[in-house]
């Protein structure tokens, strides 16, 4: 642009203004800290400071930090009330010693109580409060929204619930609540966090802190920090995010120092220490002759796993099937729990027949005495302790060691599987963990039964250790329960034992193996019974769907909207189901997917339509009659009544209609948004004035007037459209499919054809083909196409279309 003398000598007088401007405010003298007043310095430390404050607790280490701080006196707090409580069972119950009819009524009276109050406050103040809480943390992570959750008032009661069952000495554990636990503490930190840094509103890095306090929950549980974070990837997610190990080991470990150091503050360790600290032998722990042995007890603890699964799903559907039973226990939760706590004491009873199965010690206490590295049978009989050590209360003069154990196993076995069906926050994780390590100290006692010299290996004679075998039970049952991998990881950090590792490994891959093939694990069992949204794995057991396709199980018919789509075709669509997102097709004839709508979205263009037809005059009619689209909201409803005050009668729709077209545009599944053409005027009795044809002929003005109206074609101009919803074609994988919905928390998604929308899959019939399902005859089915399948080439099927499809599809 060229520029002439005078705007060119404007321009350099305006340069050196500015350039003389700026020199001088650079001359200015800078004001030093020093030279300003009291109150203004105090003013710039605080504003420094809180400028520091903010980059500090934005950062992820201090947050985690924070977590486990938290955590880690919350589960030390627990401990101090339930050892408490539990101490104060065993006052009531010695001081009672005069009758035994006294100390029966004290022992279960006690529990009783306990037991009732925690039921009938988690369900008063929370009811979401109630259960394990790790199937609902799946859920949630999935991206399926819990109401109440994960609230202040959720975590209160889940608390203060948890610590009366654990007082009560009901056969249930803390270890699956404390992962609820941890993931409301991790929201809630988020949310106070979010007050000093914005980055907590953030709702991808909150659902990361939800996994990172997953992590935290088990390791201030166990003081198992790496076992804490290998179990949540393992029960909570399918895939697990990179960063968020860090996160979680971090926290997991701060919190897992803490909880120890309050225990050597607190007096009851001289230092830091394993929860379960063993003395087993160093130089030689174990031979290889006792590998069988291990193998062995893995396999039958996967399917003693199963079996619990199992009999937890039986004992709960059975329950729920009884009508009668379920509405008068569910409605009397104090009577079912009272019940249950009064059946489990009068067995544990120690004069009665608690007797046979060391009744009077705690799942501590069990657990400690099963880990003692001492052998209690010589021969078949017990050997002697002192009237102070927990192995007195296995000793029993008419029976021996191992008809204890057994008593122990069983009754322990079937009390655990009744006990975690209670409406009570509790957890399986430890009366798993008692009950496999009772396994393994039968085996070891067995074991040492038979080799009372020890094992000779090249002239040294290494005597069999039971409670090393106690060790490998216990990992291997609960890995067998719950499926997962890490509690031999777990029970290594639990006991300080790295030792025997490769005994744990192998009992837990064995009892993997075999229960998985038998039983989903007791997670998902719980998220099936309660019918939460959930994914099933595909195991080893279904490699018979592999010649599967998303095209033998997808849904055909699909409900849709086109291009060319009116308010009427609208209407007939929202009201045939609630689905939440609707594909857009160009037309019915192309079927070309352009893209996915909101139910919202619809709902809000056919209030908008009312909105800008309110008022709109109908030619050949009086001014004072005016047709409009209503809406019957309580805003409208409240703006109509106000309008015209003096109307005493209600307004009646003008037309007359069949019962199809006199249905109002009604969403049954949002807020009662209604769309009705009708007669607005200030007397609904002013068409009496006017003569019998005359009224006729208007009546019939606004029914021809009305009807266009509706099948006008709808404008997506102002609606907001998903250009890229996701796609499947016809021809993936069921197990290409199981992978994307995994890794993608997919609800849907749509299946294509060179671009033609052909069909929709959702988790439920994801599920069915995976799981199958029983018809009316009880006879398992199989996809038809997938028969056809198994007679041709087995292999990758590659998709292929002629290139004469592919331009009529684009000039289409």
């Amino acid at each position: 642009m060229a520029v002439d003398g005078k705007d060119q000598s404007h321009l350099e007088q305006g340069i050196h203004t500015n350039h003389a401007g700026r020199l001088h405010r650079d001359r200015r003298p800078r004001t030093s800290l020093s030279e300003l007043s009291p109150c203004h310095q105090c003013g710039v430390w605080v504003t420094h400071f809180q400028r520091l404050f903010v980059t500090l607790v934005g950062a992820d280490w201090i947050f985690l930090m924070i977590l486990g701080f938290i955590m880690a006196v919350l589960s030390f707090v627990m401990d101090l009330f339930v050892t408490l409580l539990t101490d104060a069972h065993r006052w009531i119950y010695d001081i009672s010693d005069s009758h035994v009819f006294l100390q029966y009524f004290a022992w279960v009276a006690y529990s009783m109580i306990l037991m009732c109050f925690a039921a009938g406050f988690a369900s008063i103040v929370s009811p979401q409060a109630v259960g394990s809480g790790i199937p609902e943390m799946k859920t949630a992570l999935r991206g399926v929204v819990l109401p109440e959750y994960l609230t202040f008032r959720t975590l209160v009661s889940k608390v203060i619930s948890l610590t009366c069952v654990l007082g009560s000495e009901l056969p249930v554990g803390k270890e699956g609540p404390f992962v609820h636990i941890g993931s409301m503490c991790a929201v809630l930190l988020c949310k106070f966090m979010s007050l000093f840094s914005g980055i907590y509103k953030n709702e991808a890095r909150n659902k990361e802190m939800l996994t990172v306090g997953c992590a935290v929950g088990i390791g201030c549980c166990f003081a198992s920090p790496i076992g804490g974070v290998l179990f949540s990837m393992e029960v909570t997610s399918r895939f697990f995010v990179a960063p968020n190990y860090w996160r979680g080991f971090l926290s997991a470990a701060f919190g897992s120092v803490i909880f120890r150091l309050l225990a050597v503050w607190h007096g009851e360790e001289e230092t830091l220490t394993a929860l379960y600290a063993t003395k087993y032998r160093l130089d030689f722990p174990f031979d290889l002759q006792e590998l069988p042995a291990f193998a062995a007890m893995g396999i039958v603890c996967g399917l003693g796993g199963a079996f619990f699964v199992f009999l937890y799903g039986k004992i709960t559907l059975f329950v729920k099937k009884q009508k009668a039973m379920n509405s008068f226990l569910m409605k009397n939760v104090f009577l079912y729990s009272a019940l249950v706590s009064v059946l489990v004491s009068t067995l544990t009873f120690p004069p009665g027949f608690g007797q046979f199965m060391a009744g009077k010690l705690t799942q501590r206490e069990s657990l400690i005495s099963f880990f003692d590295n001492r052998t209690w049978s010589n021969h078949c009989i017990m050997a002697d302790f002192e009237d102070d050590d927990h192995l007195a209360a296995w000793k029993h003069p008419q029976a021996n060691v191992f008809i204890i154990l057994t008593i122990f196993i069983l009754m322990k076995f079937w009390m655990s599987a009744l006990s975690i069906t209670l409406p009570i926050p509790c957890g399986s994780f430890v009366p798993i963990f008692v009950i496999g390590a009772g396994f393994g100290r039968l085996v070891g006692e067995g074991m040492a039964t038979l080799f009372p010299e020890g094992i000779n290996t090249d002239g040294h004679i290494y005597h069999i250790v039971p409670g090393a075998y106690a060790v490998v039970g216990a990992a291997a049952l609960t890995a067998g329960v719950t499926h997962t991998f890490s509690t031999g990881v777990i029970m290594m950090e639990l006991t300080g034992q790295i030792n025997y590792i490769l005994p744990i490994l192998i009992s837990v891959i064995l009892a993997n193996m075999v229960s998985q093939s038998l039983q989903p694990s007791i997670y998902d069992t719980v998220i099936r019974i309660k019918k939460l949204p959930y994914l099933p794995l595909l195991r080893w057991g279904h490699r018979v769907k592999c010649n599967i396709h998303v095209e033998d199980f997808m849904e055909r018919d699909v409900r849709y909207v086109t291009l060319n789509s009116t308010y009427r075709d609208i209407n007939r669509i929202l009201r045939s189901g609630n689905l939440k997102m609707l594909p857009v097709v160009k037309s019915a004839e192309s079927m070309l997917l352009l893209g996915s709508v909101e139910r919202a979205q619809l709902l809000a263009l056919l209030k908008q339509r009312a909105q800008d037809r309110r008022g709109g005059l109908v030619p050949s009619m009086p001014c004072s009659y005016r047709v409009h689209f209503q809406t019957s909201t309580e805003e409208s409803s409240s703006t109509s009544s106000s309008a015209h005050p003096d109307s005493s009668k209600p307004l009646k729709p003008v037309l007359k209609k069949s019962a199809v077209d006199e249905e109002e545009i009604t969403n049954p599944y949002d807020s009662g948004i209604s769309l009705k053409l009708c007669c607005s005027r200030p007397d609904i009795d002013a068409l009496q004035d006017y003569p019998d044809a005359e009224d006729d002929t208007i009546l019939q003005e606004i029914e021809e007037w009305e009807e266009p109206q509706l099948d006008e074609q709808v404008n997506f101009n102002n609606c907001k459209i998903d250009p890229a919803p996701f796609q499947l074609v016809e021809g993936t994988s069921l197990h290409k499919t199981h992978t994307m919905f995994s890794v993608l928390n997919l609800d849907y998604a749509y299946i294509t054809g060179i671009g033609r929308l052909i069909g929709v899959v959702s988790l439920k019939e994801l599920r069915k083909a995976i799981e199958g399902f029983l018809p009316a005859d009880g006879v398992r089915l199989r996809p038809i196409l997938a028969s056809f399948r198994d007679r041709g080439v087995r292999g990758a099927r590659i998709e292929t279309a002629e290139l004469h499809k592919l331009l009529d599809h684009q000039a289409s």
